[in-house]
């Protein structure tokens, strides 16, 4: 057992939970998903510019991973930030699929086909808001086109929206390979779904739980929202309750970030109804006690995950990444995406498609790939998101760790970030030895705040940025 792990499991609510070191550092940063973040990302962006990425991918003979982004929903929920389409009008996914198969060969036809896929994952909207038909079709595609780990030794998940989700279609997801499942569940109080128009029953979401152990689904991950409209601490920790009773694998605890003058469907929330920001953190706390309590290891930044789980075991062993879809255990892929607003990642190069489907099926009409945005990590990218990653996976930094393959001294390079690490040494966030740095229990829902020292990007004198959510 590692010293991280022994520390993981002495950890409580309130040695995590400090009301007021979180008043002082609950400022407004990214989520670190990428480093960069997306805001960096360029529109110089050409076809050549991707197919040089994907030649020195080619080279590199890393596995890969898949990401398809189905848009579609049948109904909006309001809180949603997504890049969605809500229509019933089925005929719009099935034109999108069109265009996206030949996305698929557009990139294919570059890709080393000897390279195997490790991970793959529908994210959406809705993915299974596609017959189960088109399903069968477009993962054939995916298998025309790439080497799919066939032996269940891949990662391979799909979201699913459980409300008047039949449990006959779990079935169909594990025989096209599926062996992972994410579910939205965000809050079962019926109060809660009518004010965000999200509505799945503790009925619907238990048969489907049990359709999914039936089938023997790998893992099982539930999100759940706090802050919602008309939210309250008993409220919330009844759903809490009643998803703990279901022992899903894993769970995500999402904030809810009000931002309707950045997302348009949030303005359907009254916003008299949100609880009160003293309401919302005493969920979060009271959130993190009853999951601890059931077992739960705490893997951060939202994220918790049974011991025997893969992500807590990575975690144990060191080996825990995190990417575009939240945590992996699948550090060594290249990511491959498809669909509007899709983000490739193919070593220090990363693309983004269009978020409009007008603009991304006009490009592949005229035979182009999808290309919006791009950029490509400079060296000093390259090493912050190393630290970045290692922060934040591993609640930890080994100096040493950094300073062999990137060729520096750890002390020097980054001797203006360590200045300003004292404070947070003295606050009891981060424990500073001369090896490297280790996050203290009051640190680990705070350790964007600690990554944003490393973030070149961010302006250090006004720790401040309407286009981020509060870290916690």
């Amino acid at each position: 057992m590692t010293a991280l792990h022994v520390a993981q499991a002495q950890l409580t609510g309130d040695s995590l939970w400090d009301p007021a070191l979180i008043a002082r550092y609950n400022l407004a940063g990214p989520r670190y998903t990428s480093y960069p973040t997306a805001a960096q990302f360029q529109e110089d962006v050409s076809d050549s510019l991707w197919r040089e990425a994907i030649q020195a991918s080619n080279v590199s003979s890393a596995p890969l991973s898949l990401y398809f982004h189905i848009p579609f929903c049948n109904t909006v929920c309001y809180y949603c930030a997504c890049n969605k389409i809500i229509t019933a009008n089925r005929q719009r996914a099935t034109d999108y699929l069109q265009v996206l198969y030949r996305e698929i060969a557009l990139q294919a036809e570059h890709v080393n086909p000897d390279r195997t896929v490790r991970q793959l994952h529908w994210g959406g909207g809705t993915p299974t808001y596609i017959s189960d038909a088109e399903m069968q079709e477009l993962m054939a595609q995916t298998r025309r086109h790439f080497h799919l780990a066939d032996d269940d030794s891949g990662e391979f998940s799909i979201e699913i929206h459980p409300g008047g989700m039949a449990t006959t279609r779990i079935a169909h997801l594990r025989r096209l390979g599926f062996n992972r499942v994410s579910m939205g569940v965000q809050d079962f109080d019926a109060d809660v779904q009518q004010a965000v128009n999200r509505f799945n029953s503790v009925d619907e979401v238990t048969a489907l739980v049990a359709a999914i152990r039936a089938e023997h689904f790998k893992s099982l991950s539930m999100d759940l929202i706090y802050g919602l409209p008309r939210q309250s601490e008993n409220s919330f920790a009844r759903t809490l309750e009643q998803v703990i009773a279901l022992r899903p694998d894993r769970l995500s605890l999402f904030n809810y970030a009000h931002m309707p003058q950045m997302f348009k469907t949030q303005r359907q929330i009254d916003e008299r109804q949100l609880p009160e920001p003293a309401v919302k953190m005493a969920i979060l706390h009271q959130s993190i006690e009853q999951l601890l309590a059931a077992g739960y290891e705490y893997i951060g930044m939202d994220h918790f995950a049974l011991p025997g789980d893969e992500l807590a075991l990575a975690q144990m062993q060191g080996t825990l990444h995190r990417n575009f879809q939240g945590y992996s255990t699948h550090k060594d892929c290249d990511l491959l995406a498809f669909g509007v607003s899709a983000i490739n990642a193919l070593g220090n190069n990363h693309f983004q498609n269009h978020k409009d489907v007008a603009s991304y099926t006009r490009a592949i009409e005229a035979g182009q790939l999808p290309l919006a945005k791009r950029i490509t990590l400079t060296d000093d990218d390259r090493l912050r998101k190393a630290v970045i990653n290692e922060l934040i996976c591993n609640f930890a930094l080994d100096y040493a760790v950094i300073e062999e393959p990137f060729g520096i001294r750890f002390v020097d390079y980054f001797a203006q970030e360590l200045e300003r690490l004292p404070a947070l040494a003295r606050d009891g966030l981060i424990d500073l030895h001369p090896g490297g740095i280790r996050v203290l229990p009051a640190g680990r829902l705070l350790v964007r705040r600690l990554c944003m020292e490393f973030d070149a990007y961010i302006d250090h004198t006004q720790l401040t940025g309407s286009r981020f959510s509060r870290i916690i």
